[in-house]
């Protein structure tokens, strides 16, 4: 293939997992020579990426009434044809089957790659099969970014055309943001995620840390992140009275340089997709403990090697790992010797170059 131009399409190019391995995946495709276009549905562009930027949240009112949404699928529309694009990897959650399938049948217009980055697999595909197979069935791919989730898929929606690439970390930029110092100097463990919703179940972390050993040793826990859930989880702090040893310390555009100096990164989420932060805690050198949710965590951790893998739910069990990684003194030098050598299969040189085998490309 001569040099290809492809567009990523995603929400934004901020905040999210699935946003980070966008703004990655253009890095590493500008890197080797493929033309990138990044096309965003929202105005929020912060993550360092490489190409151009065609940005639609510049064309959404406050209204977003239909015929500011039909305006956008027609703006999109022409710039793909404009461009005439090799491929479209699309990143965006699809929640809204109408406008999927118009966007699916007659505004993208070439080779298209439809990612799904959760095992909530109905935020990306209808839960109607045969609608899903209309859809997708015929696109070139559609990728998954983990094993289990390509297992899913394939038996739920009988789709023959998926494939699984992992997300991919920049450890580079990783190691070089970790090494910055920071301004607590107390011991502390910590967990990373937003709480405008639930699905991190810093609830339930905050239950198992005040019913562990850590309080008693002063060893604290660090929440870094924001939400409108905030007061909720002080609540439940002061409830366990480990308010004083709880520290909610907001959004952090380099939260390496805090995971770096924490004794070990926690993951008590309800679901994931393969969680970047997990994989970042590894590049890290942090070893972790955590939930063994749908469908990420055990495909990163074994168990006694690299982290602690947790029976779903149980907090009693989570309880149980937090103490052990504390105390278990040769466990814990064993989990944090393996955590960089882990993070190094998820690292963007080895995970683009799928992509281009994907794409056929040869640079």
């Amino acid at each position: 293939m001569s040099q290809p131009k492809i567009a990523l399409v995603g929400y934004r190019l901020n905040r999210g997992g699935a946003e980070r391995v966008m703004a990655n995946l253009s890095n590493y495709f500008h890197d080797n020579g493929i033309e990138v276009h990044n096309i965003i549905v929202l105005d929020d562009v912060k993550y360092p990426h490489s190409g151009k930027v065609f940005n639609l949240g510049k064309l959404k009112n406050k209204q977003n009434g239909v015929f500011n949404k039909i305006k956008r699928l027609i703006a999109i529309k022409k710039y793909l044809n404009k461009h005439d694009f090799d491929f479209i990897i699309d990143f965006r959650f699809r929640i809204k089957p109408i406008q999927e399938f118009l966007i699916s049948k007659f505004v993208y217009n070439t080779k298209t790659i439809f990612t799904v980055h959760s095992s909530k697999i109905d935020s990306y595909m209808p839960n109607f099969s045969t609608l899903t197979r209309i859809m997708y069935g015929n696109v070139f791919k559609n990728v998954a970014i983990t094993k289990s989730m390509q297992q899913i898929i394939e038996d739920k929606h009988g789709l023959k055309n998926v494939t699984t690439i992992y997300n991919s970390i920049n450890i580079e930029d990783i190691v070089s943001k970790s090494d910055a110092t920071i301004e607590l100097n107390f011991e502390y463990i910590i967990a990373v995620g937003q709480y405008d919703t639930n699905v991190k179940q810093f609830d339930k972390l905050i239950e198992a840390y005040a019913k562990s050993k850590l309080p008693e040793q002063n060893m604290a826990l660090v929440i870094l992140g924001e939400g409108q859930l905030q007061e909720q989880l002080i609540s439940v702090a002061k409830a366990f009275k480990v308010e004083h040893l709880v520290h909610f310390s907001g959004f952090k555009s380099n939260p390496f340089k805090y995971i770096k100096r924490a004794k070990f990164f926690v993951l008590s989420s309800e679901l994931e997709g393969l969680p970047m932060v997990l994989l970042e805690a590894l590049a890290c050198g942090t070893p972790v403990v955590s939930f063994n949710c749908p469908t990420g965590p055990e495909e990163v951790i074994t168990h006694g090697e690299n982290g602690l893998l947790i029976e779903h739910q149980n907090i009693e069990a989570l309880t149980q790992g937090i103490n052990t990684m504390m105390l278990d003194t040769e466990l814990y030098k064993t989990c944090k010797a393996n955590a960089f050598k882990t993070a190094q299969k998820f690292s963007l040189e080895t995970i683009g170059k799928h992509w281009l085998d994907l794409i056929d490309y040869k640079n």
